[in-house]
């Protein structure tokens, strides 16, 4: 058996593109031959799903899951859209998203073994990538949870129960009847997922983002050349709408088109028999944020 050095690693890695990990058990299992360690990674797909690594990955599917009180979002990416139709990605997707309820974080749930597969998540998506030929990645996760209440949840323009471009949960609390508030919370997760909001509150919006926000107010009302008694009054007014923009309970909901999500809320907690507060929400829309190719 040849010995396996760290410049026979690096040879490996350059020219296959595969893992110094992969490359090194490689090796070891190719008693140290280059060439049969390069066909080892080819047979088992790393070489192959390295190498498509370095393209862009903005399509796949967004899946959310929830389990009692807990519910999770994850993004897995694929280079086209036709890839989120093929059923064995699909079925990765839900598998993941599954796994991510009970995951603390990315790294944990990569690492997370998929029922009945005999692999890890990371294992499956190098297989996947290898198999069906496209750059692929677990991009994120975030997880939501209840303690007296439900997670509700919603995938937008599914394409399978729980998986599409765009997935929301919201945590609401409550102990009135959970029939009728899961019922608003599914009511409340279409609405964010088509308002977008950035924040729960008001209270909850960064301090910065208001700052920045109010300066800018400030300048266009100066310039308006009003008395600084009304610049004030224009500055507060823009800061109301600005608010009701961008923060959940001050929003007007969707579906009726002129009530706020807060009278909402209230409302439906009469017939809910209890007080409802919104705790939380998550929402996750396919691919935002990645560069895409021109």
């Amino acid at each position: 058996m040849a010995e396996i050095t760290a410049d026979l690693i690096k040879r490996l890695r350059e020219a296959t593109g595969a893992g110094m990990m992969d490359c090194k058990k490689a090796l070891s299992e190719s008693g140290g031959n280059f060439d049969d360690s390069v066909d080892w990674l080819r047979k088992k797909g790393l070489a192959a799903a390295q190498k498509k690594a370095g393209r862009v990955a903005a399509e796949g599917l967004v899946a959310v899951v929830v389990e009692g009180g807990r519910g999770a979002v994850v993004e897995v990416n694929s280079e086209t859209d036709f890839v989120a139709r093929n059923d064995k990605f699909q079925c990765f997707v839900g598998a993941v998203a599954k796994l991510a309820v009970q995951s603390k974080d990315l790294q944990d749930l990569t690492a997370k073994p998929i029922p009945g597969a005999g692999k890890t998540v990371a294992d499956k998506l190098t297989d996947l990538m290898a198999t069906i030929g496209e750059n692929m990645s677990l991009r994120r996760m975030a997880t939501l949870s209840a303690g007296t209440g439900v997670v509700a949840s919603y995938a937008h323009s599914a394409l399978a129960p729980g998986l599409g471009k765009i997935g929301v949960l919201v945590a609401l609390e409550s102990t009135g009847d959970k029939g009728k508030l899961a019922a608003l919370g599914k009511q409340l997760a279409m609405h964010v997922a088509a308002a977008n909001p950035q924040a729960l509150s008001i209270d909850a919006v960064d301090a910065a983002v208001v700052e920045r926000e109010r300066a800018v107010l400030t300048d266009k009302a100066k310039a308006s050349g009003r008395p600084e008694a009304v610049i004030g009054k224009m500055v507060e007014g823009g800061l109301r709408k600005f608010f009701e923009e961008v923060a959940l309970l001050e929003q007007t909901y969707v579906i009726d088109n002129e009530t706020k999500i807060k009278d909402v809320v209230e409302k439906a907690a009469k017939e809910i028999g209890a007080p409802v507060k919104v705790t939380g929400f998550v929402r996750m829309a396919l691919g935002e944020g990645i560069e895409r190719a021109k």
